[in-house]
């Protein structure tokens, strides 16, 4: 997310244990922690154990939000492979620690493992997780490789465990609002929509002073090598998979744009900083979705219906304001719009709720509400709305736009959820 102060972990090379945490180092100014014993949890206790696996810049968001779900779930413990990182921010937050990643799954008590490593280790973190019988909350993306996500699907799958992948903006209440505005066909029929992720020239931005609240300063390097469009298209494809159903086509143009980025460029970069998809989905709707870290930031979502247009200002906003704007009826309308870019409006959701609590210097976003929901959908005994193949086919598609000269700039995507169950404002 931008880049600026949301969805990063940490940078490090690829798996070896001591590497498979979130953030990067920083210097330790608190002892270290004392380590949880595993226990079962108080009888009568019927929240749902979680822990979370990795400390680095995304933690402190999650934390920060976690009160909102106290009466859901309860935080039993967290690790990171950085002792200082770990001692920073368990003693910020007040949290207990494990010794290592074995007393994590070893702890009964722990239902859902939230996996905030860096993505180059998702893959391998969530299956060890999912072999250890555990249910897995995933920072995204579910994988860097389309194999790799099936097999972390069909793993969950056989085991009967929950395997679900932020980022859990549509659950909010924007998404909720304009998908009530879709489905009531409250301007007609959807016909086209316009996406955009565009963060700004990240590189020139002073990135260097977006440290989190514990210290872990937000990883340039992961996020240029992960790419833009792994990192942030989710926050557009769940809501439009969400409204309209499985992407039934991609065609996509990516590029490298700026491959000098400063002196936090990867070396041996090429991963696109700037992707443009075409994507088809049932009914006839088409979307074009765009994400960059070049053109100046704009995370507007536009759909065009037959008697006008239903806009989100900013899809990072869990309440940004959700606008109706019907076609101009006569010539003074139409007059206004075109040369003074006037048109009437109204709004479709309310004010913000003041008790719920959003990320702090970050976007106002509820991290831990997809937690939650999963851990209900867990004790309901049903199917995580964000979970199974609705996971699978957001990271399909996503690796099909990143990478059209992996998967063609034509791309048909074999995965095909179910329809997303309704939310209602």
């Amino acid at each position: 997310m931008q880049l600026f102060a949301l969805l990063s972990r940490s940078a490090p090379p690829m798996p070896s244990l001591r590497e498979a945490s979130g953030g990067r180092d920083a210097p330790a100014q608190e002892s270290s922690p004392e380590f949880v014993t595993a226990m079962s949890p108080p009888a009568g206790d019927r929240r749902t154990g979680i822990a979370y696996l990795g400390c680095g810049y995304v933690a402190d968001f999650y934390q920060q939000t976690f009160a909102n779900h106290r009466d859901e779930l309860v935080l039993r413990g967290v690790w990171d492979v950085s002792a200082e990182r770990l001692a920073r921010f368990v003693h910020l937050h007040g949290l207990s620690a494990y010794a290592d990643f074995d007393a994590l799954l070893a702890d009964p008590g722990v239902e859902i493992v939230v996996n905030l490593t860096n993505p180059r280790h998702h893959y391998d973190t969530t299956k060890r997780c999912l072999l250890a019988g555990k249910h897995v909350y995933s920072e995204k993306p579910l994988a860097l490789a389309l194999a790799q996500a099936e097999e972390l699907t069909a793993l969950a799958q056989a085991a009967g465990l929950q395997l679900v992948c932020a980022p859990s903006s549509v659950l909010g209440d924007a998404a909720r609002t304009m998908w009530t505005a879709v489905r009531e066909r409250r301007l007609g029929a959807p016909r086209l929509v316009y996406a955009e992720i565009d963060e700004g020239m990240i590189h020139r931005l002073g990135f260097e002073d977006w440290i989190s609240p514990s210290g872990a300063p937000w990883p340039a390097e992961d996020e240029l090598r992960t790419g833009c469009t792994l990192e942030h298209a989710g926050y557009m494809l769940s809501w439009l998979v969400a409204m309209f159903g499985p992407v039934e086509r991609v065609v996509s143009v990516a590029a490298l744009c700026i491959e000098d980025k400063g002196p936090k460029t990867p070396a041996e970069y090429r991963t696109p900083d700037f992707s443009c998809a075409l994507l088809s989905f049932g009914e006839g709707v088409i979307a074009r979705l765009t994400n960059s870290v070049v053109a100046p930031h704009d995370h507007q979502l536009r759909i065009f219906c037959d008697e006008g247009e239903l806009r989100a200002r900013e899809v990072w906003d869990f309440n940004t304001p959700v606008h109706a704007i019907p076609l101009a009826a006569t010539r003074t309308q139409r007059r206004l719009k075109k040369w003074l870019n006037f048109s009437r409006t109204w709004r479709l959701n309310g004010r913000r709720d003041r008790r719920i609590a959003f990320a702090k210097t970050a976007h106002p976003m509820n991290f831990a509400l997809g937690i939650a929901d999963m851990a209900r959908a867990i004790r309901a005994g049903r199917a995580a709305r964000l979970g199974g193949v609705f996971a699978l086919h957001i990271t399909e598609v996503t690796l099909a736009i990143q990478y059209p000269d992996v998967y063609g700039t034509e791309y048909v995507p074999k995965s095909r959820p179910a329809a997303f169950s309704p939310l209602v404002p």
